[in-house]
């Protein structure tokens, strides 16, 4: 287990540099500097004096050489420095943590919704009985994973919040301005989650162990939620990581259609000034959550089904075997 722990921290590890790393490059090779368009903030084309573009670009490191700049940056952010923002001024981590809450608000509703979304078309589309109800269910989540979020956004606030005033269009203040974002957000996610647990469920429920359990007299109902859900989420617990990114990615879209200030507000306004620090400093928070959702699935994945830690040990225990076989000498 310590091995199995020890594996997926240094696999957290390695996703975190690389994105530190790839970011970094991508920043630095844009054509435009982001001292000189923070400087003409109106966009008028104002000239600036070279001098205090220059004292400008030293303030923030960009007069020094890629690989200076990079090790200085790695090695601050190593302690949680970012730098500070080029178009505000403002400490990276702190613009990054003061539109968190509004961001965490509405990623954790919305993949509450989108779990009870999924799931629900999933159990239901494989245990009812009529056709053309299964039917319609199973085309509820290509229908879901197709449609374009800021379509959907558009169409609940003229809906809702234009004709039936039923929730606010726009703000962050109080839950009832969550509640179509987080629609919103939830029906992409959700469809893939009912998309890889309909397939992984029409697959438990031919097993052999299905069939045991009802030939022992258990009725459907439980078959499907004590025997079939908890194997056949493996799976579903698999693309956490893949639903991490679609949230925080989504945010961005939402965020900005129901003026929410939030991270993905905050990553649209700073790749629109191209105020690198930020944008790196997002990249980097986004990998993060990414890395430690997967870790913690990974370390969930015993908890659901322990054959997973002593398959793995088999298969080291076998591939060592294997190794000390062909180091013994041949015997004439």
């Amino acid at each position: 287990m310590t091995r199995y722990v020890l594996a997926r921290l240094g696999q957290a590890v390695l996703v975190l540099w690389a994105a530190f790393t790839i970011s970094f490059v991508i920043l630095f090779l844009l054509p435009s500097d982001p001292v000189s368009m923070a400087a003409d903030a109106a966009g008028q084309g104002v000239a600036v004096d070279q001098a205090a573009l220059e004292q400008l670009r030293a303030r923030y490191g960009l007069d020094q050489s890629v690989w200076v700049q990079y090790w200085t940056s790695l090695t601050n952010a190593l302690r949680g420095d970012f730098g500070t923002s080029i178009s505000t001024g403002q400490s990276v981590t702190d613009a990054i943590f003061s539109a968190l809450p509004s961001t965490l608000v509405l990623a954790t509703t919305g993949l509450v919704l989108a779990v009870l979304f999924g799931v629900s078309i999933a159990f239901f589309a494989t245990y009812t009985r009529k056709r053309w109800i299964a039917n319609l269910l199973f085309s509820l989540p290509p229908l879901g994973v197709a449609v374009p979020t800021f379509w959907v956004g558009l169409i609940l606030l003229q809906l809702f919040s234009f004709r039936l005033h039923i929730f606010p269009a726009f703000g962050d203040k109080g839950f009832a301005t969550v509640i179509l974002p987080a629609i919103t957000l939830a029906i992409p996610t959700g469809a893939v989650i009912a998309q890889v647990l309909t397939t992984s469920l029409q697959s438990t429920l031919r097993s052999p162990h299905v069939e045991t359990a009802y030939a022992k007299g258990a009725s459907r109902w439980r078959v499907q939620t004590r025997h079939a859900l908890r194997l056949a989420s493996i799976p579903a617990f698999t693309i956490a990581g893949v639903l991490v990114g679609t949230l925080l990615a989504g945010s961005v879209v939402v965020e900005t259609v129901f003026s929410r200030a939030g991270v993905g507000r905050l990553t649209q306004t700073s790749v629109m000034a191209q105020d690198t620090p930020v944008v790196q400093g997002v990249v980097v928070f986004a990998s993060l959550a990414f890395a430690l959702v997967n870790l913690a699935v990974d370390l969930f994945y015993p908890l659901i089904d322990p054959r997973i830690i002593s398959a793995k040990a088999s298969d080291t225990a076998k591939s060592q075997s294997e190794s000390s076989t062909d180091l013994e000498p041949a015997h004439v």
